[in-house]
């Protein structure tokens, strides 16, 4: 069956995304339901059924024709942040145009407007910028009413997941408080974008526990709890608060949390992980795609997993996150414990290597260095690098330009092929320029980067003669959309570490160095949704596997599972709607999903 065909074996499912759609709106109640309206895109049958006409200008226009014209909105818009607010502005009025726009005609190039960086300016000029709400608003001083504000987003059955931040470490701009919730917005975004989870099925939220950002508490227009933010019992109490009505509310759902401060993130995750299904992208999502970049790096160097030596510049959330996956896999690989595995890494921050005397959080140590091994040496990343001569060198530092010509000439004269992974974002925060390292190592650098990166040519191949080789972006959007899609549909009661194994052996399977050692390190973003289904299909397969899927009917063979995946995906087209009454209809019929955007829909400061 061809990628993007949808099979009708499965449009029983709950799922399903073929056939018509039962809609009880009329009239403007209609055109002001997002994930329902068709705008100037509502055929003449459907004008005169659903009381449209003298609504709507005469001229019927195709999806084709909404997006030319929302495109040529788009692009007379001066700059990335007010081409962001554009496109926030048109999700609000009609969902399949803003993901069609998006996911079939400009992904690559809107990527970066909606995600990393130009998501962080607008996180960053939240308050000045707010129009709406976006989300569900969670106040630490108000935890009586989290129940009932959170239930006013629907019934058990309606919300598949959710995306919760507190705010503290955005994006690597760190504290941004109430802003926050853009960041649960974003990845909502992605996770419908590249894995076809449903829009109107997803509910991003923020826990406002304050702010310790000066900039914010000093301005008078800033929309969050004007006081510094809260930590230890209360905080703990908020989130478990939160966790416990969004368990009792929607039992299906899957929990995604996001930029939790480093003494927060870990600790959460490990509290919850055991007892439903819950993801942390920075420590698992950074980890898993980092992997697998790292594992199609080592196929080009003929390298094993076991014998690599890694040094992590930066070793917050997801300088741990990644040291723990590559740990984990080093350990199952080499048949050796995690504790010894763990010796094969080197985590250093901006004081230098973490060692027996460092003042170093619960997470950071597994990783310490015995101090006594250090006596008397410097300790910073290109002292290290000079003496642990290490294969794989990544940066999470947000430290630009920390990767100098000496660092990188020194790691390269004792590996062949090294692994450079400069995944600070944004762009401006990046530890070195892909163009610089490969001149720095004759081409012979394996380059994955946070953010995206033009193809860069020099004289590399065989005799001098002018190469072009091709910089993955090593972003989250390629594997935690998968993960998440693969755990919703299998309703999956946890997320287990063999899940994370699968997804990472999923992504690297499409790496596509396998058929050229010039290709990047990992599929192309516009590939994402391909990419998502292996994903989703690997994670779903391990957890059968561990008998944590409670789905039933899930198929057995791959290509009736793939099939089965994509029946459930959601695609930015117009399906045919169908006049059905109020009485008795379903609440996406009556156009009540995520029922606080459309109550407030006109209101506008």
């Amino acid at each position: 069956m061809p990628s993007n065909m949808k099979s009708s074996k499965f449009s029983h499912l709950p799922l399903s995304t073929s056939g018509p759609v039962d809609c009880a709106l009329t009239g403007t109640a209609l055109l002001n339901t997002p994930y329902l309206n068709k705008g100037s895109a509502f055929p003449p049958e459907e004008r005169r059924q659903f009381k449209l006409t003298g609504l709507l200008p005469q001229g019927a226009q195709t999806l084709e024709q909404q997006t030319k014209r929302a495109y040529q909105q788009y692009s007379s818009r001066p700059d990335n942040l007010s081409k962001n607010t554009f496109l926030t502005s048109l999700k609000d009025q009609n969902e399949v145009l803003y993901y069609k726009k998006l996911l079939q005609d400009h992904l690559s190039e809107m990527l970066s407007v909606v995600y990393t960086p130009t998501e962080g300016d607008a996180i960053q000029n939240y308050s000045r910028l707010f129009r709406r709400p976006e989300g569900c608003y969670l106040n630490i001083n108000d935890q009586d009413r989290i129940f009932s504000d959170m239930a006013q987003w629907g019934q058990p059955d309606d919300i598949d997941y959710i995306v919760v931040s507190d705010g503290e470490e955005i994006l690597g701009i760190g504290d941004q408080g109430v802003g926050g919730i853009l960041i649960s917005v974003a990845k909502l975004v992605l996770t419908t974008l590249c894995a076809g989870i449903h829009p109107s099925r997803s509910l991003p939220v923020v826990l406002d526990c304050g702010t310790d950002n000066r900039d914010l508490l000093d301005d008078d227009l800033y929309l969050g709890l004007r006081e510094k933010r809260v930590r230890g019992r209360k905080y703990d109490e908020f989130v478990d608060e939160f966790v416990r009505a969004a368990r009792k509310l929607y039992p299906k759902a899957y929990i995604h949390f996001e930029d939790f401060g480093l003494s927060n993130a870990r600790r959460i995750l490990e509290q919850y992980r055991p007892k439903m299904p819950c993801f942390n992208d920075d420590v698992q999502g950074t980890g898993c795609v980092t992997l697998a970049a790292i594992m199609a790096g080592l196929q080009i160097s003929g390298q094993k997993l076991s014998d690599v030596r890694m040094v992590i510049f930066g070793a917050g959330s997801a300088g741990v996150g990644i040291a723990d996956q590559v740990r984990d896999a080093i350990a199952t690989e080499g048949n050796i414990s995690r504790q010894e595995a763990a010796k094969q890494t080197w985590l250093i921050d901006k004081l230098g290597l973490l060692t027996t005397e460092s003042d170093a959080a619960e997470a950071q140590k597994a990783y310490l260095k015995d101090a006594s091994d250090w006596s008397g040496k410097e300790t910073g990343l290109q002292s290290v690098v000079e003496s642990v001569h290490p294969h794989v060198l990544i940066g999470t530092s947000t430290v630009p330009g920390a990767f100098t010509e000496p660092i990188i000439r020194a790691m390269g004269k004792h590996t062949s092929r090294p692994i450079i992974l400069p995944l600070s974002n944004p762009t401006r925060l990046h530890e070195a320029k892909p163009s610089d390292l490969l001149k720095w190592t004759d081409g012979k650098a394996l380059v994955a980067t946070g953010s995206p990166f033009e193809p860069i040519s020099g004289p590399w191949g065989k005799d001098g003669e002018e190469v072009t080789i091709q910089i993955a972006e090593c972003n989250n959007s390629v594997v935690f959309p998968g993960i998440g899609l693969g755990c919703v549909l299998s309703r999956a009661s946890r997320l287990t570490d063999r899940m994370l194994v699968a997804a990472v052996q999923g992504l690297a399977s499409l790496s596509p160095t396998k058929n050229d050692p010039r290709a990047p390190l990992l599929p192309d973003v516009v590939e994402v949704r391909n990419v998502s289904v292996r994903i989703a299909r690997c994670v779903i397969r391990a957890a059968v596997e561990e008998g944590v899927a409670t789905e039933e009917g899930i198929p057995d063979e791959d290509e009736e599972l793939d099939e089965w995946i994509r029946e459930q995906m959601w695609d930015p087209v117009y399906r045919p709607l169908k006049l059905v009454e109020m009485e008795g209809a379903t609440r996406s019929a009556r156009g009540e999903l995520r029922k606080s955007g459309s109550v407030i829909r006109n209101f506008v400061l």
